[in-house]
């Protein structure tokens, strides 16, 4: 099974650039895309329909500040929208595809990086999705999280991170955030599971310099349940061809997906 996460900043300006050409290519099962900035009308339109895939979206109510959307080549059993809490139902940052025995979902976290009031709402949406989390783990269930978080977890995620420590996406409640969330409760990094290799940066500050340099951060994940960790066969995140400013995340897994 091949899951694609990406955050494509707008999906109607990513797919003038090719993105549906080369997804179609990577063969994945099922395909989990993050900011869309689309309604659920424009999902209706063949121009933003792949052949061989069901599509599934939530939309934002302003369509430009939010909406994620699945493609499934194999037809879920159910399909759910929304966390129960405002900060997300409201911009469409939460969806979720039933199969047998695993969930994939797609999540959208508000980046924090326009301000105070926005890093406020920030971690506001981070503690109710810690506790969203939490209840989400006693049940018998596993899931996998295509999250495009902006947060970096630790200094292998961020390139130049003594320099980043006062800035979002870096700062030490999130980071502690993403520590409750890989310790205590247990969920699992995909790509940390067959890799420790650094420079491997999912989003970059729209700067020629910080691309040319590779000034990046990972901020984008597949978070894991637990019973999932030893079926990880892969993962990488290709700078090449760029769509927006994040790099997709595809990760293989020795599991067959089936309703």
């Amino acid at each position: 099974m091949r899951i694609i996460s990406l955050n494509v900043n707008g999906i109607l300006a990513a797919v003038e650039q090719g993105l549906f050409s080369w997804l179609q290519a990577q063969n994945a099962d099922v395909i989990c895309l993050q900011d869309t900035r689309a309604t659920l009308f424009d999902f209706d339109e063949p121009s933003l329909q792949m052949d061989g895939y069901f599509v599934y979206a939530c939309d934002a109510e302003v369509p430009s500040q939010g909406g994620v959307v699945i493609y499934s080549r194999l037809q879920p059993k159910a399909v759910i929208s929304g966390l129960g809490f405002e900060a997300a139902d409201r911009y469409g940052r939460f969806l979720q595809a039933d199969f047998d025995k695993v969930s994939i979902a797609c999540l959208l976290m508000p980046s924090g990086q326009s301000g105070d009031a926005s890093l406020n709402q920030k971690f506001k949406f981070m503690d109710e999705l810690a506790q969203y989390f939490s209840k989400q783990r006693r049940k018998r269930r596993e899931v996998i999280y295509c999250a495009s978080l902006f947060v970096a977890h630790q200094k292998i995620d961020v390139k130049n991170w003594r320099d980043c420590q006062q800035l979002p996406g870096f700062l030490a409640p999130e980071r502690a955030w993403m520590d409750e969330v890989l310790g205590n409760l247990e969920y699992v990094d995909a790509l940390r599971e067959v890799s420790r290799e650094g420079d491997q940066f999912s989003w970059w500050p729209d700067t020629e310099q910080a691309q040319m340099l590779n000034l990046g951060y990972r901020f984008d994940y597949q978070l894991l349940t637990p019973g999932l960790r030893r079926f990880v066969r892969n993962a990488r995140m290709p700078r090449q061809p760029s769509f927006s400013r994040h790099a997709p995340l595809l990760v293989d897994y020795d599991w067959t997906l089936s309703v």
